[in-house]
């Protein structure tokens, strides 16, 4: 079932073009990365979609509801950079926040309460925020989001201000809260896509450069893809750059003592260099025969455009 049609979804902030015609739909039940180099018009679009931006053109239409044009109460929303009452406490602030989206007095402390132990604040509730981490703070900012039990969370870069602790533990939290809503969230780091979503859009120059789900995303750019590095020797340097003319070689790219090659077939070319190099005796330091990643296909795809 759809949650969210968007239909030629544009926004313009005078000449700029930030965002230019997007479409597409997020189904109930998954978890969907955005994903885009800085400037590509992520974050733009995440506003609109939390109705904290007026498109200026195009259509949004929320759970199949025609002519509903204030959704908000359903929906959930953290920025990427979120600001707080220092002074509160990680409860008083939650309950605040639970008043402000017109949750009846009896269920502000039962909410507040629960989300607090799902995003793991329970012992810290009573703490002035100003004494939080980063990583504390980023799961406040999940705690205001999800504590009116929204049916879609909307998240713009979740991890990116993030120590390796602070985003694993976020991670974590995304793990859970997925079997329980439908999250949008941005990023840029493409491991953080690959961990935890089920579908992708990929976004360049304020376009849809590609959607589709990861694996049929995977599938469809897939390419074999062997990386070959060696000793900074000169013989062992002179052959690596010769890979390229390989009759077998689509596409070379050769920095230093490194070649990446995409390849017509993964066997033959995996076996015609290891004979070549042992032949030759090049000091090998690395080998490796396999497929493009996420990566890959997100250079590719934004390249393009």
């Amino acid at each position: 079932m759809s949650l969210l049609q968007v239909t030629d979804l544009k926004k313009n902030f005078g000449k700029e073009n930030a965002v230019r015609g997007l479409t597409f739909q997020l189904e109930q039940g998954k978890c969907v990365a955005l994903l885009g180099p800085n400037g590509a018009g992520k974050t733009t679009t995440l506003r609109m979609l939390a109705g904290l931006l007026e498109p200026s053109s195009g259509g949004i239409i929320f759970n199949e509801q025609q002519g509903v044009t204030d959704y908000r109460k359903w929906l959930g929303y953290l920025p990427q950079n979120p600001t707080f009452y220092g002074w509160m406490s990680g409860q008083e602030y939650i309950r605040f926040v639970a008043g402000l989206s017109g949750m009846e007095q009896k269920e502000i402390g039962r909410r507040t309460e629960a989300v607090l132990e799902k995003v793991g604040l329970q012992d810290a509730a009573k703490r002035r925020i100003s004494g939080y981490s980063g990583g504390m703070k980023q799961r406040l900012g999940f705690a205001q989001a999800l504590v009116h039990e929204p049916k879609l969370l909307i998240l713009d870069e979740p991890v990116s201000a993030l120590d390796p602790i602070g985003r694993r533990e976020v991670i974590n939290l995304l793990r859970e809260i997925r079997q329980e809503t439908t999250v949008l969230f941005s990023t840029h780091v493409l491991h953080d896509a690959e961990e935890i979503c089920d579908d992708i859009l990929v976004m360049a120059k304020g376009r849809l450069a590609e959607q589709g789900s990861l694996s049929s995303l995977r599938e469809k750019h897939r390419q074999p893809l062997v990386i070959v590095q060696v000793e900074r020797e000169r013989d062992a340097l002179t052959w690596l750059d010769s890979l390229k003319s390989k009759p077998y070689v689509i596409l070379a790219d050769i920095k230093a003592d490194i070649a990446e090659l995409t390849v017509h077939d993964l066997g033959s070319a995996r076996d015609d260099l290891m004979r070549e190099a042992t032949e030759k005796r090049i000091p090998l330091v690395r080998f490796e025969a396999g497929s493009s990643s996420l990566e890959d296909m997100f250079v590719k795809v934004v390249s393009e455009q």
